[in-house]
């Protein structure tokens, strides 16, 4: 028995499409938005591959509560069974972007 709803949220911000796994979707109370809350990531160290782009994402997402998102950069909420990989796409061609590993400098 599934105890809480899973959703993956598709939306644009800035030139790319973002998508992100939450447990809480709804409408806001700010008139033309939607509320994404209790963001879902991968536990730290949790695997022995490293994505990059989780990482990032968890980077810029560490102290957010809720999202409060405008309707019209929302491209699609789905509801799922289980998390997949965290994506940061170009919004124009939806070729994902790599997030490089840091390089030591010389």
């Amino acid at each position: 028995m599934r105890t809480k709803k899973l959703y993956k949220v598709t939306f644009l911000h800035l030139g790319k499409s973002y998508e992100l796994y939450a447990r809480h979707v709804a409408s806001s109370g700010l008139w033309g938005f939607t509320e994404v809350g209790e963001l879902v990531f991968e536990p730290a160290g949790a695997g022995i591959v490293v994505d990059p782009t989780e990482e990032r994402l968890r980077e810029e997402f560490q102290d957010t509560r809720m999202l409060h998102l405008p309707m019209q950069s929302i491209v699609r909420i789905e509801e799922v069974e289980r998390k997949g990989s965290l994506a940061i796409r170009d919004a124009g061609d939806g070729q994902k972007i790599v997030t490089p590993f840091p390089m030591p400098t010389r």
